[in-house]
């Protein structure tokens, strides 16, 4: 015996909150670039390093993603999800560096505001497009 179908909810209702979920998203995103940036630029000590090589190193994979986000591809959210995990990584490994514990929380906290955005942002872009194909909704 198979399981009725959910319905899906109505896009009234689903369009509000992807618009919503997307600009968190997109807060979290641009958020943790330019904090980086700002943190390499102006705080961190380079020890003679060349900025731009560190910056280019840090800032390459999440530039890679720009124009699908700034195009709103839910697909490119979707793999963001998955980069994203390293610099939540890298922002945990951070606090436990002395005197960096702020910046790791900085960038830990935008990882997960962009992750749970974004998971969200991807369910309901998913749902509003099978409410467009015809699927019944509640």
């Amino acid at each position: 015996m198979s399981k009725a179908p959910k319905l899906l909810p109505q896009l009234s209702y689903l369009q509000p909150r992807i618009k919503v979920s997307r600009w968190i998203s997109l807060i979290g995103y641009l958020g943790l670039i330019l904090g980086m940036l700002a943190y390499n630029l102006l705080i961190a000590d380079m020890h003679g390093a060349n900025p731009a090589i560190i910056i280019g190193v840090q800032l390459l994979p999440l530039l890679i993603f720009l124009p699908g986000m700034l195009k709103a591809h839910v697909r490119t959210h979707a793999w963001l999800c998955f980069a994203i995990n390293l610099y939540f990584i890298q922002g945990v490994l951070i606090c436990f560096q002395p005197g960096r514990l702020n910046y790791g929380l900085f960038m830990s906290g935008c990882s997960v505001i962009y992750f749970i955005a974004a998971l969200y942002f991807i369910r309901w872009s998913f749902q509003a497009q099978r409410v467009l194909q015809g699927e019944e909704t509640v």
